[in-house]
């Protein structure tokens, strides 16, 4: 019995630590999204989405910020999706074992956790530098780098989570490999492949350092690619350091923006995957 008992006391010191260390780190979460909501909701008004950056000491809004991450994010997205899928594809259903998959499953994950401003740096020596100004391809580029990873990693993970007998019995009505693989295999999985791309938009959605070194900012409505364009996460940086009122409010307001869009994102993506798992 004292052996039990010792037992019993162990697990409920290492549950209680368990339960006492998620409290704490949680307690903090709350603190944080509290503050951004009490000092982004008051700055939130019609103004942020129909007017554009203002000068020093001056009302304005953040439309132009707004519509270049979209612009930006998006085409990061549509860059970055297609080549995640097909690296995905490839290691899931042709190259389980081989050592090439194993290459790009090691760069992959040292891509997942390397610094998003080491991947600006990257992408403003190889573009930036040489073409002599900064500009939204640059900065969509460097966010669809970021997003590769990601979701080579969600459509590797999905396609094998895809019963083999799905595969063998498509196979076994004459399907050839790739009818098999789009047919079958995508539309099994297809809850995780969305899921994969929707938490890509939200990883890349609030990176600033990339942008910092490739798109810059710009301070005007502009939807001109080979130029320095304007985004919501370097405008919230910029506003947040600078001794003005109405910066500082904007960029409370802006930072409410891209928390509710992300949280948005987020709440998508596990309400795909919770219904992947009840099929």
């Amino acid at each position: 019995m004292s052996l039990y008992a010792s037992r019993r006391r162990a697990n409920a010191i290492a549950l209680g630590l368990c339960y006492a260390s998620a409290f704490f780190g949680l307690s903090w979460l709350v603190v944080i999204l509290i503050d951004l909501f009490v000092q982004g909701f008051g700055g939130l008004s019609p103004a942020i989405f129909t007017q554009m950056t203002p000068p020093p000491g001056a009302s304005g809004g953040l439309l132009n910020a707004i519509v270049g991450s979209l612009i930006i994010t998006f085409l990061g997205v549509l860059i970055g999706t297609p080549l995640g899928m097909l690296a995905g594809t490839y290691m899931a259903e042709y190259g389980r074992h081989s050592k090439l998959t194993f290459v790009v499953r090691f760069i992959n994950d040292i891509l997942l956790s390397a610094p998003s401003i080491v991947i600006g740096l990257f992408v403003y020596e190889a573009l930036v530098a040489r073409a002599g100004h900064f500009s939204g391809y640059a900065g969509a580029f460097a966010l669809a780098v970021i997003v590769v990873p990601v979701v080579v990693r969600t459509t590797e993970d999905m396609l094998l989570l895809v019963p083999n007998t799905l595969r063998e019995a498509a196979s076994a009505l004459g399907f050839p490999r790739a009818l098999v693989i789009g047919k079958v295999a995508y539309r099994a999985a297809r809850a995780g492949l969305i899921t994969g791309v929707l938490l890509a938009i939200a990883r890349v959605s609030g990176e600033t350092a990339p942008l910092l070194f490739t798109a810059l900012n710009n301070q005007f409505f502009s939807t001109d690619l080979n130029a320095p364009m304007a985004s919501l996460p370097v405008v919230i940086f910029q506003f947040a350091l600078s001794p003005y009122k109405e910066w500082q409010q904007l960029a409370w307001a802006g930072a409410l923006i891209i928390t509710l869009a992300v949280l948005a994102l987020s709440i998508s993506a596990r309400a795909l995957g919770a219904q992947r798992t009840e099929k």
